[in-house]
């Protein structure tokens, strides 16, 4: 049922404002109210929105109170890390976005415009001025909240918004994609980094031991946080292979365990850790990125990640002549085109060969100090 009723401002100027009222049952199950400065409007807008609310399940609809993006952000992250912690760039992206103004906008209203608007402000001074690539990264990261928000939790989303939406960024001429980083440690790099942990471990024991971390990482070629989730029950030792258990993969976040050959080296680097916990290497992974990125600073090493010591690692056994099949053995890489992002040769032969800091890794006491009562 619908009523107008005209208001008279202080103005002298007339109002009407439309109220709509429905009841199933003798209860009133919706209400809905709009004012115009015309009756004529007035009565168009009831006779269009009687029309709207007459289909099935628009009531429902209507009364639905919907859920902001900040709100499927939280819940995303409260389920993912039920089956696994997410990586921390992830984490603060999305909280990142979550407490910009993006996040108070509803489910219902997100729309390919607003993804554009939003990024296109990050890449502006307002937004933080970020580049092309990073905005890309924040609507990966929400995309994969609203991948699953509408099939999994019933949110209002448009499952075309997130894809339009770069479709629309491509067309405006922003290149979206991550840059591929060819970045690999020098020798000289390296050297450095090593004397630095080498003094640290000779006034704190019991630190990470990043000489074995760097050195392992480097020759199996594994992330870090892989390396720290390494058990001695998933070493091999006859096979000369790991199981490297929830492998990093587009496709499959969890439950990807993959058999990985270790080199020579890596073995090695293994068979000096003591045996005093289920974890091979038991550090936790944030401690030594920030390990790593402190002593980066100190010695003003520019641009340099942990992570770039896996594409050392991929690139030296390509160098080293090693075919397709058998790196990606190593690596758990399961395409050409994803491990050529890894491979970026210097030249032939195994640069590390003979290398000095090897048998002072090897030689390098472990101390694990309160890891051990875990």
């Amino acid at each position: 049922m619908a009523t107008i009723r005209a208001r008279k401002l202080a103005s002298g100027v007339v109002t009407y404002t439309a109220q709509i009222r429905i009841k199933r049952d003798g209860v009133q199950v919706y209400q809905e109210s709009q004012t115009f400065a015309r009756k004529q409007a007035a009565q168009a807008w009831v006779r269009k929105r009687e029309a709207e609310l007459d289909q099935p399940g628009a009531i429902e609809r209507a009364n639905r109170v919907g859920a902001t993006v900040k709100e499927m952000i939280e819940r995303y992250v409260l389920e993912m890390e039920k089956a696994r912690a997410l990586g921390k760039t992830k984490l603060a992206t999305l909280k990142a976005i979550s407490e910009s103004y993006l996040g108070e906008v509803n489910d219902e209203d997100l729309n390919c415009q607003i993804l554009v608007e939003y990024a296109v402000w990050r890449m502006g001074p307002e937004g933080g001025g970020v580049l092309p690539q990073t905005a890309g990264n924040d609507l990966a990261h929400l995309g994969a909240v609203l991948s699953i928000a509408r099939p999994a939790w019933g949110y209002q989303v448009d499952p075309h918004a997130m894809g339009d939406a770069r479709k629309v960024l491509r067309k405006l001429g922003y290149n979206m994609r991550s840059r591929e980083r060819d970045r690999r440690p020098t020798l000289d790099e390296l050297d450095k980094l090593l004397t630095h942990f080498q003094g640290i471990l000779a006034y704190r024991p019991s630190s990470i031991n990043m000489l074995k971390m760097t050195a392992f990482a480097l020759f199996s070629t594994r992330r870090q946080e892989e390396i720290t989730r390494i058990k001695w029950a998933d070493l091999d030792e006859e096979g000369n292979r790991v199981l490297v258990r929830d492998m990093k993969n587009p496709g499959q976040k969890l439950g990807n365990d993959v058999w990985c050959h270790l080199p020579p080296e890596a073995m090695a680097i293994i068979q000096t850790m003591p045996k005093a916990v289920e974890e091979i290497f038991p550090y936790n992974a944030e401690s030594i990125s920030a390990s790593w990125t402190r002593a980066c600073k100190f010695l003003g090493i520019e641009d340099l990640h942990f992570h770039d010591l896996r594409h050392d690692g991929v690139s030296r056994l390509f160098e080293m002549d090693w075919d397709i099949p058998r790196v990606a053995s190593v690596s758990g890489h399961r395409d050409w085109n994803s491990m050529r992002r890894y491979t970026h040769l210097r030249g032939r032969g195994d640069v590390y060969a003979g290398w000095q800091w090897l048998d002072v890794v090897l030689k390098a006491p472990v101390n694990l100090g309160a890891r051990t009562l875990k």
